[in-house]
């Protein structure tokens, strides 16, 4: 907290209660109740045990039946995998708040594992904290690309080359396929330069860019830019759930729990990607005015807002059409109103709204994130620097828009949000753990926002968020154990090394002020 307070390393503080409850909004409603929840309320099916869930083999074992190859969708009972998911995240809420206002800093979740587990946990939590931010994001920037071609055809009948709006496999697949989709694009071949055909999402890429200056230029004109566009999407799921109640047939919610308790769960375990980003709201701690009121506020309250407007938007969405008819669908809140394309066009603007504001999140906390590992020495100095103008991270911020801009303009990662999903669940564990441990460790310190029943509240967080990582494939736990291996190289290799804790220079009132030598 000293070193976040000296002069050189002095963010603006210019966010509000308000601000960061909106920033919260801006995280959650997003790609994941667009995009996922059709797939929540229908189920998936693979063809391998790679892509089976290991909560499948867990039954298989228990019951001595097959093994399913697949996730039972929850049906009309989506409104309970959504609550479920949010009971989740409810409880990790909790405990995040609890640190956000003991530890005002940026840096989310490592910096709270920093200060309560020791370095390397925090290590593995900062590596662990790319897949929701920088990977969640090149996966959302995807959508977006996809969705705003959508809407330049429906609006204004612009049609644009299939090489320049997606990467080349998508491009390379959705030419083999051929038939009416290929209607939707002005040009269907391929450049070929030096012999490779050529194909790249530029609209991913230009948003991320637009998004990545924005964030550089100021978190005061971002929070603004973020809350216009949290009214607009908060406004377009309104409308859906009111206009959509008129539409709804209530034969469509029988039977209500088609799959049982397995399908509610697999639903929570695929929908909890559309709760992610609540504590995209402790990254900003710094640039808070009174953090240790407003983070509280914010992290809760986004959370409560967004779970009583997902409830309401998944039964009526199941209430609408038979369930099995959004098997396979990636635009189930705008196939609900497919007979009216009006108000189809409406929440296709609706979801690119809510991708946009999660882009900005998401591009708001991950260089926040890196800045707190440099500073520790966990990376190099470089990824520090604030700017002296706009008291921003733009080292950090400049570099996680190059990557994230280029990966998701050369690559198709939609497939990612279960690496994003685990990911983000393990940290979750990790702060609830950092809570209790820090109630034994640390009893005496200052708590403007305590979790109640303590140690049990945290305990449930982690006892629901691993039964949602079992939920969760094979390959999710393969790719996601491969990903911690790198992240524990790098620190072996480089972090170690060049750790201040390690080399005793911050232990001082700041990193800038090592303690006296003692002579032996």
């Amino acid at each position: 907290m000293a070193e976040a307070a000296s002069a050189e390393r002095q963010m603006k503080r210019t966010l509000n209660a308000f601000d960061l409850t909106c920033i919260g909004i801006g995280a959650i409603i997003g790609t994941g109740i667009f995009a996922l929840i059709g797939t929540a309320i229908a189920g998936q099916t693979f063809p391998t045990r790679l892509e089976t869930p290991i909560l499948n083999f867990i039954q298989a074992w228990l019951s001595g039946a097959d093994v399913i190859l697949g996730r039972a969708g929850a049906g009309p009972a989506v409104a309970i995998s959504l609550f479920v998911a949010a009971l989740a995240c409810g409880f990790a809420a909790l405990c995040y708040a609890e640190l956000a206002s003991m530890i005002p800093v940026s840096g989310s979740a490592y910096t709270y594992s920093y200060a309560t587990l020791g370095e390397i946990i925090a290590w593995i939590i900062g590596w662990d904290l790319i897949l929701e931010y920088a990977v969640g994001n090149m996966a959302v920037a995807v959508g977006w690309s996809g969705y705003f071609v959508k809407l330049c055809g429906s609006l204004f009948g612009l049609k644009f080359p299939i090489w320049a709006v997606n990467d080349y496999r998508t491009a390379s697949d959705l030419i083999a396929k051929g038939g009416d989709t290929l209607k939707d694009f002005s040009s269907t071949t391929l450049p070929i330069i030096a012999g490779h055909p050529i194909a790249l999402n530029f609209p991913a890429l230009v948003i991320v860019a637009a998004v990545t200056v924005l964030l550089i230029y100021g978190i005061r004109e971002s929070a603004k830019t973020n809350t216009m566009i949290v009214i607009i999407k908060v406004a377009v799921v309104v409308f859906f759930i009111s206009f959509g109640a008129f539409m709804v047939h209530p034969t469509n919610w029988h039977p209500y729990v088609p799959n049982g308790f397995a399908g509610v769960m697999s639903g929570a375990a695929i929908i909890f990607f559309a709760f992610i980003g609540f504590d995209a709201v402790s990254t900003t701690a710094e640039e808070t005015k009174n953090p240790r009121r407003d983070m509280p506020i914010g992290i809760i309250a986004s959370l409560i807002i967004c779970t009583l407007l997902y409830v309401l938007m998944g039964t009526v969405l199941a209430g609408i059409k038979k369930y099995t008819v959004y098997l396979g669908d990636p635009a189930a809140a705008a196939t609900a109103f497919a007979s009216k394309p009006w108000a189809e066009a409406l929440i296709s603007a609706g979801a690119l709204a809510g991708m946009t504001s999660v882009l900005l999140v998401f591009q708001l906390g991950q260089p926040r994130i890196f800045m707190a590992m440099a500073r520790d020495g966990l990376l190099p100095q470089y990824f520090a620097r604030i700017h002296p103008r706009f008291r921003t991270p733009y080292v950090t911020t400049i570099w996680t828009g190059v990557v994230v801009g280029g990966v998701a303009m050369l690559v198709d990662i939609g497939s990612l949000s279960d690496l994003t999903n685990i990911g983000t669940l393990f940290a979750f564990i990790l702060v609830c753990v950092g809570v209790a441990v820090l109630r034994r460790t640390d009893a005496g310190r200052p708590r403007p926002f305590r979790v109640p029943l303590v140690p049990l509240f945290p305990i449930v967080g982690v006892l629901l968020c691993f039964v949602l990582m079992l939920s969760l494939p094979v390959l999710t736990w393969i790719r996601f154990f491969v990903w911690l291996g790198i992240g524990l190289l790098i620190y072996f290799l480089y972090s170690v090394r060049h750790s201040k804790l390690r080399r005793g220079i911050d232990t001082g009132i700041t990193e800038d002020i090592p303690p006296p030598l003692i002579k032996t």
